[in-house]
């Protein structure tokens, strides 16, 4: 059996359904007018409390402008200068040349044995030196013949003697001889056995050329 409450709705009719819908923007168009009255009646009102509110409450303290901070100057930061090339390596020094080598030390003296022939010899070595000619043997021939080799003999007996100047020595000479072919860095004591073979050798050889051509007494 049919349902009567469905029995009872119908569907509108276009017209109807029309005339609903301008109702519906009808309705609209006044709520949104009221709501646009009442937004606008409420601004004024709402900025005239807040006025009425701020004239009223004191005024906010406004704290004094700070003092301005000093102005600490920044150091400039000074310019560094470029860093000088690395000066070249000094040169390596020349070595210094090497000294002279020392000159030989001259040679030591000869010593002379204090005898007849350290005497011959030591008379030999200073003629040579004074360009006197004469040889070991020569002067050793006419030193046995005139004194037997004693530097202290003395002739009293001949005609020297008897004049006042006797022959001395190992070579037998007179004084005036010895003093005369007297050669320099020898004693100038007649008796001295090296000074004697030498004023007699050279007296010999300016008369005989040499003491080796004296056979005799001269």
């Amino acid at each position: 059996m049919p349902d009567r409450r469905l029995s009872t709705l119908r569907r509108p009719s276009l017209r109807e359904t029309i005339t609903v819908a301008v109702a519906a923007v009808g309705v609209v168009a006044v709520a949104a007018s009221s709501a646009a009255s009442m937004a606008d009646d409420s601004v004024p009102s709402r900025i005239t409390m807040v006025a009425e509110q701020q004239q009223d409450a004191p005024a906010p303290a406004v704290a004094p402008p700070a003092a301005a901070a000093p102005v600490i100057a920044e150091p400039v930061a000074e310019a560094v200068p470029a860093p000088m090339p690395a000066p070249a390596p000094a040169p390596e020094p020349v070595p210094a040349p090497m000294p002279p080598p020392a000159p030989p030390a001259p040679p030591a003296p000869p010593v002379y044995a204090d005898n007849l022939d350290g005497w011959i010899q030591q008379a030999l070595d200073i003629m040579a030196a004074n360009n006197i000619p004469g040889s070991y043997h020569g002067i050793h021939r006419n030193i046995m013949r005139e004194s037997s080799g004693n530097p202290q003999a003395i002739n009293l007996w001949d005609s020297n003697a008897a004049a006042g100047i006797p022959s001395k020595g190992l070579l037998q000479v007179i004084d005036p001889t010895f003093r005369a072919y007297h050669v320099e860095g020898t004693s100038w004591d007649i008796w001295d056995p090296v000074a004697n073979i030498v004023a007699a050798c050279n007296y010999a050889a300016h008369r005989y050329g040499t003491m080796d051509n004296v056979d005799s007494a001269y």
